[in-house]
């Protein structure tokens, strides 16, 4: 291929998956009047800009050019943000994230380890001060300073006067101020470790230790010259950081914000906004118990709300927060449904999943949900427990709301594009359309064709893709790609989500991916069948799944050649098909393979299998490793080397166990790849690989 027609994989991984030149981290002004977002300059390049959008006259302006602060050089990240990108899945440069003050005045946002404030209404940007390279900065909802992390202290600069101070500074090498630890960042999906009070005159800072945490060592052995990376990993079973929560004054006076932190290990969620005192929602190491706190910032302490239970796991969605009115407000699950709960009442109906919440009203709380769990919808919930749907028809849908100016989000199975339609509120039962936001993006190289079923008895959801010039009637390969595992959905009622899938099958496959049980959106019983039992369940719904495929598709779907693959639980389940369905799966390709669940994290791993100390038979069980010496099957495992979330160890191990029972595999590593792969030559290649790999081996 040339750089003018570049190949499939090799245009995906330039474009990011084709989200480079879409609009993302909007946000709206508190009156309304304008609507800000991150947006690249155009479809390949990764550095992002900070945009305006006016609603009254739809003209965008270009606030922040990073290009123009900087010049044409390499942004410089220190290892602390590329570790927080990693925790993200952020692959993309520039401005990849902002903040702004509650006043509208401001914005803020870190770029190549410094710190910036753009005034919004001269449109002016200029750099402050930092103490080291900057993560996180946030405006105090005042607009008059900026707080942000730095050398594992918290620090304020006052945007007046550039005047600057620090107001908690580690004491040891392992305590850090202001970030949120591995644990919450990679498993609990909070990514902050400060809130600034409502009135700007006080933060809470989460402070963590990791002097117990075990040192794991990740090398890079294309470059024995180095030595390896030390960093801190809390494997299951093993001991995690030490995590507390402070009351800070800008003097830099803090008070603990105490609770029972032996029973509950997990500072899960933090929320403090003007409705009311802060809000915590902590958890047990076993996730089976859990608590939404509120807090007296003037002495520290806290008085339990709400106590949650589940003999699984409690799973952690949008965190507590108060309504304009002063009830509280949470997401449960309830009657076997993720539900808006008020003051303790279940308040949205059966059949809807809850997914997360848009914005709190007066007198109802608008969130995205399901009914059906291949679509996404943007509904009105009534403390009453009233539901309006504000968006309708197949499709995935978003919103952010602000000052009567809605923003929806929307991709379906009619178009690639991502649409964000502006809408502004004239009244009761007047909102206009005003505008959509500009995408910029390459277009996807081939519309996906996407067949949608609900298959087999647990009406698994799941997708079938054919080559573009398939001819009904000719049998295929059969390619199955899934994720599988808990956490991650993959069939969405979105063309856009069987980009990749198309261009597998345009190699010549049935491609298949199947959502089974334990994957979101179909309410509490789905999520927890997977308890204690990963390599069972899951592996039986891929399995269901294709029989229902070639119940559907007989002259297409030619089961005596059936291969599969994925990444991360992904791959997992590739490695785990082959070793324990050979009559089923013919070939894998497992990249990133989790093989060995005891050298995974603990607040994932103890989730679904529990304390491996407590229960080593639910770890043996689900272990890849004892299967080695069954294998079969050919088998290609696929690892970076420099992974410092599924440790390049477990592919070696299974590898090892392979090699000692004689049983023949294929490895290929990839030199200084993390768990993501970005870079383009690495992701096509790869994926020709893999082709490849699997064509000789199923025919």
């Amino acid at each position: 291929m040339t750089d003018d027609a570049p190949s499939y994989p090799r245009l995906a991984a330039r474009t990011l998956r084709f989200t480079l030149g879409v609009p993302r981290a909007v946000t709206v002004s508190p009156d309304g009047s304008t609507v800000r977002f991150i947006r690249t300059p155009d479809g390949v390049t990764r550095t992002g800009q900070l945009w305006e959008h006016d609603v009254e006259s739809g003209v965008e302006t270009l606030l922040v050019d990073p290009v123009a602060l900087l010049g044409a050089g390499d942004e410089e990240l220190s290892p602390q943000e590329r570790a927080r990108r990693e925790r993200s899945r952020e692959g993309a440069a520039g401005i990849v994230g902002y903040d702004v003050d509650e006043t509208g005045r401001w914005a803020t946002f870190a770029l190549s380890g410094r710190l910036w404030a753009t005034h919004l209404g001269t449109r002016a940007t200029r750099e402050l001060p930092s103490a080291g390279a900057v993560i996180d900065p946030r405006l105090d909802p005042t607009g008059q300073r900026v707080a942000y992390a730095a050398a594992g202290g918290l620090h304020v600069v006052e945007l007046g006067d550039a005047d600057h101070t620090t107001l908690a500074t580690p004491t040891s090498d392992t305590q850090v101020w202001g970030q949120a630890e591995f644990i919450a960042a990679e498993e609990m999906e909070r990514m902050r470790g400060f809130w600034w009070a409502p009135d700007g005159r006080s933060l809470l800072v989460e402070c963590y230790d990791e002097a117990e945490v075990a040192i794991w060592h990740v090398a890079s052995p294309e470059h024995p010259e180095r030595p390896a990376a030390a960093h801190r990993y809390p494997a299951a079973g093993t001991t995690n950081a030490e995590v507390s929560l402070w009351h800070v004054g800008l003097d830099g006076g803090r008070t603990e914000v105490t609770w029972d932190r032996e029973a509950f290990e997990y500072l899960a969620r933090v929320t403090w906004t003007p409705e009311g005192p802060p809000l915590l929602q902590v958890l047990s190491r076993d996730q089976k118990l859990s608590q939404v706190l509120r807090v007296d910032t003037t002495s520290g302490t806290t008085e339990v709300l709400r106590t949650l239970q589940d003999p699984a796991w409690v799973e952690l969605g949008p965190g507590p927060r108060w309504s304009p009115a002063g009830a509280l407000l949470t997401i449960e699950d309830a009657g076997g449904w993720r539900r808006v709960v008020v003051d303790g009442e279940p308040v949205s109906p059966d059949g809807w999943q809850v997914r997360s919440v848009v914005a709190t009203l007066d007198d109802a709380v608008v969130v995205t949900a399901s009914q059906e769990p291949t679509e996404v919808q943007v509904v009105r919930i009534g403390t009453d427990g009233a539901l309006e749907p504000l968006t309708q028809g197949r499709g995935v849908h978003g919103a952010v709301i602000g000052g009567g100016t809605t923003v929806l989000t929307r991709t379906s199975l009619d178009d690639t594009l991502v649409h964000h339609t502006v809408l502004r509120d004239h009244g009761p039962e007047e909102t206009v359309e005003t505008a959509t936001l500009t995408n910029v993006s390459v277009p996807l190289p081939v519309m996906p064709s996407v067949h949608l079923l609900s298959a087999g008895p647990h009406e698994i959801r799941t997708a079938v893709v054919f080559p573009s010039d398939h001819e009904p009637g000719t049998p295929l390969p059969v390619l199955l790609d899934p994720y599988g595992g808990p956490g991650a959905q993959r069939v969405w009622a979105s063309a856009r989500a069987f980009a990749e899938a198309q261009w597998l099958a345009d190699q010549g496959f049935v491609v298949v991916v199947a959502d089974g049980r334990g994957t979101p959106g179909r309410g509490s019983a789905w999520d927890r069948a997977l308890h204690h039992d990963f390599a069972g369940v899951t592996l039986d719904d891929q399995v269901e799944a294709l029989d229902a495929v070639a119940a559907a598709f007989p002259a297409e779907v030619d089961l005596s050649r059936v291969g599969i693959t994925g990444w991360s639980y992904g791959g997992y389940l590739a490695a785990l098909a082959v070793l324990k369905r050979p009559d089923v799966f013919h070939a894998a390709v497992a990249g990133a393979p989790v093989t060995e669940w005891r050298l995974y994290d603990t607040c994932y791993t103890e989730r679904y299998l529990g304390d491996p100390a407590e229960v080593p038979e639910v770890y043996d069980r689900n272990s890849l490793l004892p299967l080695a010496a069954g294998l079969e099957r050919p088998l290609m495992l696929i690892h970076g080397l420099s992974d410092d979330n599924v440790v390049a160890a477990h592919t070696l191990q299974l590898s090892s166990a392979l090699l000692a029972a004689g049983r023949p595999h294929t490895v290929l590593p990839l030199s200084g790849v993390t768990h993501m792969t970005p870079q383009e030559t690495v992701a096509e290649n790869l994926k020709l690989l893999q082709v490849q790999f699997l064509r000789e081996h199923l025919g």
